[in-house]
């Protein structure tokens, strides 16, 4: 990537995690629209259920967090707020039609493992009395590695949970200070021997950022190399998104010294050539799966999805339904967040209030927009026709909602970042470090001052 195609294509763009990006969410959204949506989400599709629990609480914080984290409260606080989340869980279960399936429970936050392991297990098992699942769906919790010992591992796993998502950041020591981080309890390689082991079969995946201060491009180089000889299911490489005037924390990091945009680059570069000459597939922005992974079969066969969970494939995604402080609904037709204050959150639900804050309810362009933008980022392409079937209206219906505009792709396909004709368009291998800006040349919600509320690719 030459500098001149980086200045030019490195400037703020949703993650497109959602469409409408949650910045467009408004606070006329209120509880009573949510309760609609909630009993008209039986009607709508997909028709499994993915259930997310986010619990803010973080032993120590990380300067580099962009989520709505906070420090350990007493365990009575801890205790509340976990009361509170189940008592949210039965409100929403009362909308929900008995014959829908659970596909996926996601644990984020914060750091979920960081309260007592008991306050999930009971959780999880509320879930089991209450809900139908699908057969092998995915029950996943982002961990930690600093507070996983054997006894959690082994309570973890009896707990139901499926999928540890293991937050590494980097091996190196002097790196983990930087960003107020303690190193895993336990050595990685035997943590995932321990996660391995049983009946049950267990997934790991490894994360880690890229563009942290003390890093250079050979020592990054180096933690993924040795991540690579431990044989993770995934490993996703997550790009730094420094938002200092959303998180004043991030600042500190800006004292130390951050990595430019080549070294980023860099960094994404050769990591994403290591993984691949040892086995793993890219998938979408950032996640690598081996090659039996439910999502490289998906990404192969086009049929790769993603939801607030992350990416997923169609037997596994589901209308997403978000409990606790700060979290995200993502129904077919609406969006739905609750409340960004842990008082509030739990006094709303413990006085039998769904405790929304804002959310936002799509119109029928805007679906289209999103379906588009979502095959741009999970399977970099865009079928006319596909699209057309997929929203059962016409190619033209579909052009016209992406205010699409051929002079636009004739700029992308020039700067070598996509191929396209008549019938599609293919994000080239080259492109996929700015696929952000691939999917927001068909977003009619872009530009003005709007671009400077999101970070920027790189």
């Amino acid at each position: 990537m030459n500098n001149e195609l980086l200045e030019k294509y490195n400037r703020p763009v949703p993650r497109y995690t959602s469409y409408p990006p949650a910045n467009f969410f408004t606070e006329s959204f209120t509880e009573t629209d949510y309760r609609k949506a909630l009993a008209e989400s039986n009607g709508w599709e997909p028709q499994n259920i993915s259930f997310y629990f986010h619990i803010p609480f973080c032993r120590k914080m990380c300067f580099f967090c962009g989520c709505n984290s906070f420090p350990m409260k007493k365990d009575e606080t801890v205790k509340r707020y976990m009361e509170a989340m189940k008592k949210e869980v039965e409100m929403v279960k009362e909308y929900i039609g008995p014959g829908r399936k659970v596909s996926q429970i996601h644990y984020g936050g914060g750091t979920p493992n960081a309260i007592p392991v008991h306050y999930l297990e009971e959780l999880n098992q509320l879930l089991f009395d209450n809900f139908s699942f699908i057969e092998q769906p995915e029950i996943a919790i982002e961990c930690n590695p600093a507070h996983l010992d054997e006894e959690s591992v082994k309570r973890l796993k009896g707990a139901g949970f499926r999928r540890f998502s293991i937050g590494i950041q980097d091996f190196d020591i002097d790196v983990l200070k930087a960003v107020n981080r303690d190193p895993s309890q336990l050595p990685v390689d035997e943590l995932i021997q321990l996660l391995k082991e049983g009946d049950e079969p267990v997934d790991v995946n490894l994360d880690f950022i890229y563009g942290l201060p003390n890093q250079t491009v050979d020592s990054f180089i180096s933690a993924i190399e040795k991540a690579i000889t431990m044989k993770p299911d995934r490993l996703v490489t997550f790009s730094y998104a420094h938002v200092p005037w959303v998180k004043k924390s991030q600042k500190r990091l800006e004292m130390i010294g951050l990595p430019g945009n080549e070294d980023k680059i860099a960094m994404f570069d050769r990591a994403s050539e290591r993984l691949i000459e040892s086995g793993y597939h890219a998938i979408g922005l950032d996640h690598f799966a081996l090659a039996n992974d439910e999502l490289t079969i998906a990404h192969k066969e086009r049929r790769l999805h993603r939801n607030f969970q992350g990416y997923c494939t169609r037997r596994t995604t589901g209308q997403v339904y978000a409990f606790g402080v700060s979290g995200i609904s993502q129904l077919e037709q609406v969006y739905a967040q609750n409340s960004k204050s842990i008082n509030d959150y739990m006094q709303q639900v413990e006085d039998g209030h769904l405790p929304i804050a804002k959310g936002y309810r799509l119109n029928d362009t805007e679906r289209i927009v999103r379906e588009v933008v979502t095959e741009v980022m999970c399977n970099r392409q865009v079928r006319w026709d596909d699209m057309a079937e997929r929203c059962r209206v016409s190619e033209d219906s579909v052009r016209s909602a992406v205010a699409y505009e051929e002079t636009k792709l004739d700029e992308l396909q020039t700067d070598g970042l996509i191929q396209f004709d008549n019938e599609k368009i293919h994000v080239t291998e080259e492109g996929n470090l700015f696929i952000r800006n691939v999917a927001a040349t068909f977003d009619p919600l872009m530009g003005g001052e709007n671009e400077s509320k999101f970070s920027k690719p790189v």
